[in-house]
């Protein structure tokens, strides 16, 4: 088969996988609260509720120093009114990228509900209070890999990494309150939060929430 044939079949193989088969939740954005933050929490309850796999999980999506697009999936740490919190390391590509432009977008995908939520905006370091206590309620595994600062670097040889992390591992049973100063607890605050929710006859309905100077102004958009 020529890769000409062969693209064709993949393309009729997409297009055939059936998405939104339903039932689908309705949601009506005349009725939608006046602060996005309650109605992400309560999408995101609906999702647990339902037991949807991994529900706080959600898509970083940041530009590097040359403006390259860059996305990796994380898991959300916190929502409130100053915004939504994720974390990592200071030193990792996405530590650095939000460096250079403290900026960036998340995504939020349900597929069984056929919900997605989209926001983007500044990004600010948290205290190191708080990041120190987002880096120790992680596990232990987790501690010592971050303590090792090698996030996203070659990989030579897996035995290198295991007695390395080995090492950091038995460092933090010696000091179990150690604390990498460079995990960092990050905050999103929103510029633009929109809400998405797919039909089973394609006519989705959006609702876009943009913050003016005392709140939100609220938007459909077609779909």
């Amino acid at each position: 088969m020529d890769d000409g044939a062969h693209g064709s079949t993949v393309r009729r193989w997409l297009r055939n996988i059936e998405v939104f088969a339903g039932p689908l939740p309705e949601f009506r954005p005349e009725q939608a609260p006046a602060d996005p933050v309650r109605l992400f929490l309560s999408w995101l309850s609906d999702a647990v509720a339902d037991g949807l796999r991994d529900p706080h999980a959600m898509i970083l999506s940041t530009v590097d120093e040359a403006g390259d697009p860059d996305a990796r999936v994380l898991i959300l740490k916190g929502v409130d009114d100053s915004g939504w919190q994720f974390a990592g390391h200071g030193f990792s590509p996405k530590g650095h990228q939000l460096a250079v432009h403290p900026r960036a977008a998340l995504t939020f995908y349900w597929p069984e509900h056929g919900r997605q939520v989209r926001l983007r905006g500044p990004v600010t370091p948290g205290s190191a209070e708080d990041s120190a206590a987002d880096f120790l309620s992680r596990a232990a595994t987790a501690r010592a890999e971050a303590l090792l600062a090698r996030q996203s670097q070659y990989l030579a040889d897996t035995a290198e990494r295991d007695q390395a992390l080995e090492k950091s591992l038995a460092l933090i049973e010696r000091q179990p309150s150690l604390v990498d100063s460079a995990w960092t607890l990050y905050t999103l605050e929103p510029a633009v939060v929109e809400f998405w929710q797919a039909a089973e006859d394609r006519v989705h309905t959006r609702l876009r929430y943009e913050r003016n100077g005392t709140g939100w102004d609220r938007f459909r958009l077609w779909s």
